[in-house]
């Protein structure tokens, strides 16, 4: 039985994970000595100190709720396999470029786990100490990306600890499982337990007594009896289990002291419990990460009311970059309702979905799922944001803009990001946000807006996007608009218009007058359906983003060529992708032209590097309509076909249900398939390049 309180719990380790790392990445790597010199004990966010952005993408973020995906993918019970979580990694990684820290062979753990599972090793044996060395598979990956193991199995310490030695394994080995067991062990139990003592009683008999893991937290827990001051105990883990004890880069063993270290003398401060992880140093977002996870599932919602803003500055953001790019724009409500669903299918419940699985709801106290004001100089000071249980005498949660002194010329604006915003185009961070927006042109938002009982004047409240327009300047779109009173709510709906190749990187609320007007007005929600109408090819306008908007997962894509899309691959498969989970039946086009390939086309229904349909020319005089699925290669119909390189193709494929038509140089094929419902558009190939000039969706 889960928790009555479940919801709330997951959202708040959610929020605890995301805000240790944005908290501990500015100095990530740096040691007690450095931090205490340059920064002070660090008891608040320290990024403008450092000249860079709060929100960040980040593996410890991406990787926890990327791998746990493996759940859902895999049908969702507790059957899965360590060699299911190793397809995962190959579905949604890009290699050398997400999620994982890419420093070679040998050098980095995963990385090395990647290369074996890539050349056709399985996990587990892909992460084990007998191919990769103690030292290389006893790294601190496997501890950062575990919480979400235990936010499926609440009250459950037995199965967390059981999928997080099956998660840490496609990876990792020796002591670096039993730390990630160890975390998630007492993060599950952390839901219907709230004595830490007992959490660590708990979580150690899943481990070996004689591990240094199982001898660590015993030392622990007597140094926190003996030493009344933090900084004490700092010293004796430095002197029995510092990074000079224990090779390679990132060991597990001197970072796992240093979360206990947190929780044993911060107990349920989270601010105490941060800074003493943080100020303690090497590496500070990981750990920091699965203290604030931790407490947060302990703790719940209610301890972050004490203490600084830790949630204000977030609202909720965070970045996913992966092959999966309609997913990379998030924030931390929905990833919770993801979680949440994982946990629910292990106990045979169905998912919930509030207001009708609209994608911005506010359904948990204090959500605003990435809305935060508007900073242009007509809306700067005018808006503030919160979230409110409850409006006009009803009880439905919803986001309250607060604005004041609205009036001609000064606005107040709320919006929410679809794609890359302007300060992770360019980054100082070592991971790169690949994504494609999350709405398009042809889609339909609609939204129920409403002015709160005690405005004295109207407003007017309307729908508009953000796009990068000419030389990727941001460029607003208006949508309808609707006058409110006070009291008053309405619906609106909009088709976005054709953006002319432009993505959209943020929708949201204007709110005009043209007299002076103090007031709230509450988005109850505010969601988008419907397959686009959209055609992809490089703008008549100039900029660059346009090219970010597909996630590149192929050899090489160079802006050179006169092609819009140009792309050679070396070996194997690559592909350049776009598109959302909210594609569902479509009819995609591309004009395409084949040069020296072993198979390539056009993709649908795409959702990741190795789950696809795909219509292909194939070397050796064939065209293929073909699913791709894990490694496993299907071939759905197939014709031979005499096409020639160097000529132009146009292909369609028709996507409605379960059935495929699919048409190239004159061919149909036909398939019924019910594998894969959903996903975007991309373009393949092996072992050679194509062109394209564009490729067109439609509804």
């Amino acid at each position: 039985m889960l928790p009555v309180d479940y919801h709330e719990r997951v959202y708040a380790g959610v929020l605890g994970k995301i805000i240790g790392v944005y908290l501990g990445r500015p100095f990530e790597g740096w040691s007690y000595e450095r931090i205490m010199a340059e920064l002070g004990e660090i008891n608040y966010y320290v990024h403008a100190q450092r000249g860079m952005p709060l929100i960040v993408a980040d593996d410890d973020i991406t990787g926890t709720f990327t791998f746990l995906r493996a759940l859902s993918d895999h049908g969702g019970t507790t059957n899965l396999t360590a060699a299911q979580i190793g397809q995962t990694w190959l579905n949604y990684l890009i290699e050398e470029r997400t999620i994982l820290w890419w420093g070679g062979m040998g050098n980095s753990t995963e990385h090395t786990a990647y290369m074996r599972l890539k050349n056709g090793i399985p996990a587990p044996r892909s992460g084990s100490m007998a191919l990769n060395t103690k030292v290389v598979a006893e790294q601190i990956g496997s501890q950062i990306f575990i919480d979400g193991w235990a936010m499926v199995a609440p009250g459950d310490p037995a199965l967390a600890a059981d999928l997080a030695y099956k998660a840490a394994s496609v990876s990792h080995d020796g002591e670096a499982i039993y730390g990630a067991q160890v975390i998630a062990a007492m993060e599950a139990q952390a839901f219907v337990e709230s004595d830490l003592q007992k959490l660590l009683d708990c979580a150690v008999t899943f481990i070996p007594r004689d591990s240094v893991i199982a001898r660590q937290i015993a030392d622990m827990r007597e140094w926190h009896d003996e030493f009344p001051d933090w900084h004490q105990t700092r010293l004796e883990i430095v002197k029995k289990y510092g990074y000079d004890k224990f090779g390679g880069n990132c060991h597990m063993v001197p970072n796992h002291a240093l979360i206990h270290l947190g929780l044993l003398y911060g107990g349920d401060d989270l601010q105490k419990a941060l800074m003493i992880t943080n100020t303690a140093g090497w590496d500070t977002d990981c750990n920091s990460a699965n203290v604030g996870c931790l407490l947060g599932i302990k703790n719940g919602l209610a301890m972050f009311d004490s203490g600084p803003d830790w949630r204000g500055p977030v609202a909720d953001r965070l970045y996913l970059p992966t092959a999966d790019g309609g997913r990379a724009i998030s924030d931390a409500l929905t990833e919770s309702f993801h979680v949440i669903n994982m946990g629910r299918a292990l106990h045979q419940l169905p998912p919930v979905a509030p207001k009708n699985s609209a994608r911005f709801h506010f359904a948990l106290p204090g959500a605003v799922q990435g809305f935060v004001p508007d900073e242009t100089p007509q809306s700067q000071g005018v808006a503030t944001i919160s979230h409110v249980m409850g409006y006009n005498g009803g009880d439905s949660p919803a986001l309250a803009i607060n604005y004041q002194r609205v009036a001609l010329g000064r606005s107040a604006v709320a919006t929410t990001m679809t794609f890359i915003p302007p300060d992770g185009i360019d980054t100082r961070s070592s991971y790169q946000i690949l994504a494609s927006p999350t709405l398009y042109s042809g889609q339909t938002v609609t939204t129920v807006l409403a002015a709160d009982a005690h405005n004295a004047q109207p407003i007017t409240a309307q729908l508009i996007v953000r796009v990068y327009g000419t030389d990727d300047a941001i460029e607003t779109i208006m949508g309808p608009a609707v006058v409110l009173r006070a009291g008053t709510s309405a619906p609106l709906l909009w088709q976005i218009p054709d953006t002319h190749g432009a993505p959209i990187m943020a929708v949201g609320v204007q709110l005009t007058s043209t007299t002076r007007a103090d007031g709230t007005v509450y988005v109850d929600y505010l969601t988008w359906s419907g397959s686009p109408t959209v055609t992809f090819t490089r703008p008549t306008h100039a900029g660059k983003l346009w090219r970010r908007a597909w996630v590149d997962a192929s050899d090489q894509w160079d802006p050179q060529w006169p092609e819009a899309f140009r792309f050679a691959q070396n070996s194997g498969t690559g592909m350049i992708s776009q598109g959302t989970a909210d594609w569902t039946d479509y009819r995609a086009t591309a004009t395409i032209t084949p040069h020296l390939i072993a198979h390539g086309g056009l993709a649908v229904r795409v959702q990741g590097l190795r789950r696809y349909y795909a219509l292909e020319l194939q070397a050796g005089g064939s065209v293929a309509l073909i699913k791709q699925y894990d490694d496993e290669t299907t071939v759905l119909a197939q014709q031979t076909c005499d096409w020639q390189p160097e000529q132009t193709y146009a292909f369609q494929i028709d996507m409605r249900g379960n059935q495929i038509t699919a048409q190239v140089a004159g061919i149909t094929l036909t398939a019924n398939d019910a594998s894969l419902a959903h996903g975007g558009v991309g373009l393949v190939c092996a072992e050679g390049r194509i062109a394209c000039e564009r490729v067109t969706i439609q509804p």
